[in-house]
């Protein structure tokens, strides 16, 4: 019977070897992917806030019902993006790699849209033009990301079944993110120009020629990441492809959306991304406000996100050993409890003199990027645990459909942040267009500027404490039940195995 026993082990984790085998090649080519999206994402997060208000001199409450309209037709436009990257007739390439290359161009030309200044765009007397553009620029923007974003989430299923090269590989997309979102902050450091008064003022020049260059460079690396990336299960049987053309109806659609919305793994990790990327996007937008008016040093913007950033840096080498002792579910907790006490701790800090302030709040920042690290490394590898606990409880996968609700959430991640943001600046009576602003209203500034990022990470432990069930343990047990599936896949000719 041991034998027995150890022989099935042994099949089954012949599988996963079969599907698995990552070099360092790869997982570079997979981090170009979001290192790609980043750098336009990133002038989404970091810049374009203030370029609407400072020179479109667009009004923040119409910033935030611009951005709330757009993830209600992301509530349309996600779930359908994922279900064309289910249904449609499978390349030699494979089901999700090839999009890179439809999206490349799209993405770069929206994203040098939405900061293209025509002739009487920025016009007082043009605002509802202005108004409109911007609007439409953005929504399109915002489809084109989801172009990408969709096959690119999905793509971490198939390239990769074993749960170590898949933490391996969040870890390497994280650090893709990083590196793509570093670029912007040679635009937010190097836009402004300061007057006799000391009033800094946004400039128009730097800011396009930094944005086109992104642009571009988005484009060529998504080119490579299409060539260094391998779908590893390719395909699925031709027996498969004519069943699943029977099931491509609306209840298939339904039957997988409600699958999806039963599972706790997946609610759980998805509400965790949400706030997640609202806490990113609040702090990342409203910070360059309080750099600015509040402390009057706009070099902070570069510190604070090395402060975030550094911590990664250094903590990516030694996660994956932490996560096999601790379990990811466990350590991202306890991180995120800790982002929450450093963002509270500077909220108690108010009132202490700007000068000596401002090397308190980035230590206090150093801190919460240590806390979040643990997160931001595991999420995606969080993510395609949790649909493999889908597919252990339904014995159904789709990973395009699951990743557009996914992506979905961290879209309204971006909903919160556009109410917080664009909120607390109506809240304090922020004047648009580079004017000085009040001590009253910055003193409202430094409040909000620290309650609502304490706030979002502490409600993120309390969901992966609460809500996400995937313990360590559970894992481990996941992981068995995973090789299961696939030895049965592939033997009913559902799916085909590249070893090649």
């Amino acid at each position: 019977m041991e034998n027995l026993s150890k022989q099935t082990a042994d099949t089954l984790s012949s599988y996963i070897s079969k599907t698995s085998g990552l070099k360092t090649k790869d997982y570079l080519g997979y981090a170009l992917g979001d290192a790609a999206g980043c750098l336009v994402f990133s002038l989404v997060t970091s810049l374009l806030q203030k370029f609407y208000t400072d020179i479109f001199s667009i009004q923040p409450m119409y910033i935030m019902v611009m951005f709330v309209l757009a993830r209600i037709w992301d509530a349309v436009n996600d779930p359908i993006m994922g279900r064309i990257c289910d249904s449609v007739k499978i390349t030699k390439y494979g089901r999700y790699k090839p999009w890179f290359l439809y999206v490349a161009l799209p993405l770069s030309f929206t994203a040098m849209l939405m900061f293209a200044k025509w002739p009487g765009i920025g016009d007082p007397d043009k605002y509802t033009l202005t108004c409109v553009y911007a609007t439409v620029t953005y929504v399109l923007f915002g489809m084109a990301y989801t172009m990408l974003q969709i096959p690119y989430g999905s793509l971490a299923a198939v390239v990769t079944t074993d749960e170590k090269e898949r933490n391996k590989l969040s870890i390497w997309r994280s650090v893709g993110a990083g590196v793509g979102a570093m670029p912007v902050l040679l635009i937010t450091s190097f836009c402004y120009s300061t007057d006799e008064n000391g009033v800094k003022t946004m400039m128009y020049k730097p800011i396009i020629i930094g944005v086109i260059i992104m642009s571009i460079a988005s484009a060529c690396l998504l080119v490579l990441c299409f060539f260094m990336n391998k779908e590893r299960i390719i395909a699925k049987g031709k027996e498969a492809e004519i069943e699943e053309e029977k099931l491509k109806h609306k209840h298939r659609t339904a039957e997988a959306l409600k699958n999806l919305f039963k599972n706790r793994a997946f609610i759980g990790i998805s509400l965790t991304a949400m706030l997640l990327l609202a806490g990113q996007m609040f702090t990342q937008s409203f910070y360059t406000y309080l750099f600015d008016y509040y402390f009057n040093a706009n070099w902070m913007n570069l510190i604070a996100t090395g402060c975030n950033y550094a911590p990664m840096v250094v903590l990516m080498f030694f996660t994956p050993k932490l996560v096999r002792k601790f379990g990811k579910r466990e350590l991202c907790a306890v991180g995120l409890t800790l982002s929450c006490g450093a963002n509270l701790a500077l909220f108690f800090m108010k009132g202490i003199d700007p000068s000596i302030l401002m090397y308190l709040f980035m230590a206090m920042c150093f801190i919460s990027g240590c806390g979040l690290t643990f997160i931001s490394l595991q999420l995606w590898s969080m993510e395609t645990d949790a649909l493999d606990d889908l597919e252990v409880k339904t014995k159904q996968r789709d990973d395009a459909t699951a990743y557009s609700i996914f992506n979905f959430f961290r879209k309204l991640g971006q909903v919160i942040a556009a109410i917080a943001v664009n909120g607390a600046l109506m809240g304090m009576g922020y004047i648009v267009g580079n004017v000085a602003q009040g001590d009253e209203n910055l003193n409202i500034m430094y409040i909000l500027a620290t309650l609502i990022p304490a706030v979002m990470y502490g409600l993120m432990a309390l969901f992966l404490f609460v809500i996400y069930p995937l313990s360590k343990k559970k894992v481990e047990e996941l992981q068995i039940e995973k090789e299961k599936n696939i030895k049965e896949a592939y033997e009913n000719n559902r799916i085909i195995i590249n070893e090649s």
